[in-house]
């Protein structure tokens, strides 16, 4: 039951991002420090939920992704390394412990990072670790490679050196579990949270093509977004259609706040005034990107269409 309230509940509204997803590029390596910062929020989210020490959860991802460097993490979005055990979702195959392992696959990398929550809660064999305090980094460490997460015999001491190098324990340090998290310091952390949101407060404005839309700015999330429209994080992704491994949104990116429409209501063509993707011209133009691919004959989104080209909008 706590598993699909997670996911609903997940999908619908807390589903946390790093507030410092002005780092996009897939072709930029990230450091250590740069990918604690994009997935901080994310981790200790998933805390208070899980009970999973938010240092644990990104050393992990640090030392199974290389920052979030690996072709895994590139390619499908998994930051755990986690396999196709008991998995129906989608696949992605790579030469690991054997030739052509099978390894899950992600629409994002906040999924990842969600699968590896419910991955450790709900294995038996993983259920010791939660007899260990939030804070216990060291213990963590210990029983992951204990459980055999790993067969690495340095697994644990590679995480705690992480950890310290980083002070990631005083992110769990810092946001108790939530058992213990009293009602009080949760309504502080909401107000904190609410008072950052609205000094950023985003201006809504309507689309030629009728939809309420922003622009977002330096340092915005989906998470952030969401929390300030009231919006869920899965009508984020699905109204935008920024692709895959759009998980960090760039200042002047146009973000939907509604879904949008099938046509043009203004224009019956688009003219590429440079090299543009067909994903792109469907953000600009507030159409969704199917309909756009329907009406041209287009069998990917991410086709390049060529400077002079016209798409029909309707």
């Amino acid at each position: 039951m706590k598993i699909i309230k997670l996911i609903l509940g997940v999908l619908a509204v807390n589903f946390s991002f790093a507030e410092n997803c002005d780092l996009v590029s897939l072709e930029k390596k990230y450091t250590q420090q740069e990918y604690v910062s994009l997935w901080k929020d994310q981790a200790v989210y998933l805390m208070g939920e899980y009970n999973i020490p938010a240092s644990i959860t990104l050393a992990q991802g640090i030392l199974e992704s290389g920052n979030g460097n690996s072709i895994l993490a590139q390619q499908a979005n998994n930051h755990f390394g986690i396999k196709c055990s008991n998995w129906t979702g989608d696949t992605y195959y790579k030469n690991d412990d054997q030739a052509n392992d099978c390894f899950r696959k992600y629409e994002n990398a906040s999924q990842s990072y969600l699968d590896h929550s419910i991955f450790l809660s709900s294995k038996t064999r993983y259920s010791d670790l939660f007899k260990f305090d939030v804070t216990d980094y060291k213990s963590w460490a210990q029983g992951l490679k204990d459980a055999g997460y790993a067969t690495n015999p340095k697994y644990p001491q590679l995480l705690i050196d992480i950890i310290e190098k980083l002070s990631l324990n005083e992110l769990d340090e810092n946001n108790i579990s939530s058992k213990e998290l009293s009602t009080i310091k949760k309504e502080k952390v909401e107000k904190e949270l609410v008072k950052s949101i609205m000094a950023n407060a985003h201006t809504v404005e309507t689309h030629k093509n009728n939809i309420k839309y922003i622009v977002a700015k330096k340092g915005d999330t989906y998470y952030r977004i969401s929390k300030e429209f009231g919006i869920g994080m899965w009508q984020l992704y699905k109204y935008n259609e920024f692709g895959e491994k759009k998980d960090c949104l760039v200042p002047g990116d146009i973000i939907y706040l509604a879904p949008k429409k099938r046509k043009s209501s203004t224009d019956k063509f688009y003219e590429a005034k440079k090299e543009i993707t067909l994903r792109e011209i469907a953000q600009k133009e507030g159409i969704r990107v199917q309909r756009l691919m329907k009406m041209n004959s287009i069998l990917s989104p991410d086709k390049i269409i060529d400077k002079g080209e016209k798409i029909k909008l309707k």
